[in-house]
């Protein structure tokens, strides 16, 4: 049985061996794309009727959705690959949402390693599939996510400036897009030097929308608008991120196989860029080869799908749909809170 996995794991790595080549092009494109359609939104949004003004709204938040997960290529491409990528990113996504990059980088890679994923250690791990209540909070909580980050932002930060050990505290407590509030990121130096640096940028930038409120040069409304957009891409996300596992790990590390088999690929193509856009719709896939750029995941999918045998855990992670993984990870945490109950 060890031999057959190996074997299938050496096939499945030289199906895709030629697609790990990043082509920054397209991720260049498709940013500036995403960014000029998400505020062009929203700048209609502000200035449009109502009926309009709505359809504007929904259209910049699933822009600026698709350019915030550009985070997560951030996280796993190196800046000799995309080299500029990450400083224009923060410029144009991450400032203005309240998002930066440090929230991510040197985080996401704990979800990744087979130490610490579907652990305490993992921050974007929680065993939603024990407890359907947990899911629910989850999805409430998300809406949340705007107040918390301009609490971060806004009001702690500029304390944090004069304050060396709140600073440390924020780093450790309070710089991580984490779910698991277990999850404690270190305060190295270079890491604190990375937050201070990047949240001085977000400061500048919204000292100077405060300023153009003050002279009415920017409408009161304009924030508001920033919250329900902000709200609509974290409860997006969330769906998102609740369909992208099983969620089954008791808390131990996993083999990379056994990884593989707790996510889950939704490769449909219709609705799927719309809400996992930037290949986060092959997250098992992605799971196995996160090395691979996201405008290689479709391929990468094809050519195993295709030429791998069908005991290849490839073939035992695909859902149909958003709706099909929610289903069934809700129902799990339905069974078991039974289960404790008896």
């Amino acid at each position: 049985m060890i031999n057959a996995t190996l074997d299938v794991a050496g096939e499945a790595s030289s199906l895709v061996r030629d697609l790990h080549r990043t082509r920054p092009g397209i991720y260049w494109t498709d940013l500036l794309l995403s960014t000029a359609i998400g505020w062009g939104g929203f700048a209609a949004a502000l200035a449009l009727p109502r009926p309009y003004a709505i359809a504007s709204t929904v259209i910049a938040a699933l822009a600026l959705y698709r350019a915030l997960c550009f985070i997560h290529e951030i996280s796993h491409q190196s800046r000799r690959s995309l080299p500029g990528f990450e400083p224009i990113w923060n410029l144009t996504t991450g400032f203005p949402l309240l998002l930066p990059s440090f929230m991510y980088t040197g985080v996401h890679q704990c979800h990744h390693r087979l130490s610490t994923y579907g652990t305490e250690s993992d921050p974007e791990y929680l065993p939603f599939a024990r407890s359907s209540r947990m899911t629910v909070a989850f999805c409430a909580q998300s809406l949340l996510l705007p107040a918390a980050l301009l609490i971060r932002f806004l009001f702690f930060a500029p304390i944090a400036f004069f304050v060396p050990r709140f600073e440390r505290w924020l780093v450790v407590h309070f710089s991580s897009l984490s779910m698991n509030v277990r999850y404690r990121r270190g305060d190295a130096p270079e890491t604190v030097r990375m937050v201070r640096l990047q949240t001085a940028g977000i400061l500048a930038l919204w000292a100077a929308l405060g300023v153009m409120a003050v002279l009415q040069v920017l409408p009161l409304r304009f924030f508001a608008l920033w919250y329900v957009v902000s709200a609509s891409i974290s409860l997006i996300n969330c769906l998102r991120t609740l369909g992208a596992h099983a969620y089954e790990s008791e808390g131990h590390p996993l083999s990379r196989e056994e990884q593989l088999r707790d996510s889950i690929d939704t490769p449909a193509v219709r609705w799927g860029v719309l809400w996992a856009p930037v290949g986060l719709r092959f997250h098992g896939l992605h799971h196995y080869f996160p090395g691979i750029p996201y405008h290689n995941l479709g391929e990468a999918y094809r050519r195993l799908t295709t030429q791998l045998p069908s005991e290849a855990g490839i073939h035992q992670i695909c859902s149909t749909s958003l709706g099909q993984s929610l289903r069934t990870l809700y129902l799990a945490g339905v069974r078991n809170q039974r289960r404790k109950a008896r």
